[in-house]
């Protein structure tokens, strides 16, 4: 399963239209052509299989992400292994 976790825009490169976002400490490239409003660094994103679908609320991603960091840090460490190599087959991957 592919999930969208809040990822802020860190760099952006006009000429290819994508941008470098950070994802939980995971820096990946996406588009950000299918954005309809314009991406600016210090945005936060929801991305979907390499595509930055939209801009969202800096408040709504910072309690996104606090309740992402709450179900890992409860997880157990195999559970945690499965997810990641999961997301590893997910389009979109790490740069």
């Amino acid at each position: 399963m592919c999930l969208s976790i809040p990822s802020k825009v860190i760099e952006i490169d006009k000429e290819e239209n994508t941008a470098i976002v950070d994802t939980m400490g995971v820096r990946r490239k996406a588009s950000i052509e299918f954005v309809a409003d314009e991406v600016k660094v210090g945005d936060y994103v929801l991305i979907h299989i390499g595509y930055a679908m939209n801009i969202i609320d800096e408040e709504y991603a910072e309690e996104s992400l606090k309740l992402y960091r709450e179900i890992i840090a409860s997880m157990e460490e195999e559970d945690r292994r499965a997810m990641i190599e999961e997301s590893d087959q997910c389009p979109g991957g790490a740069v």
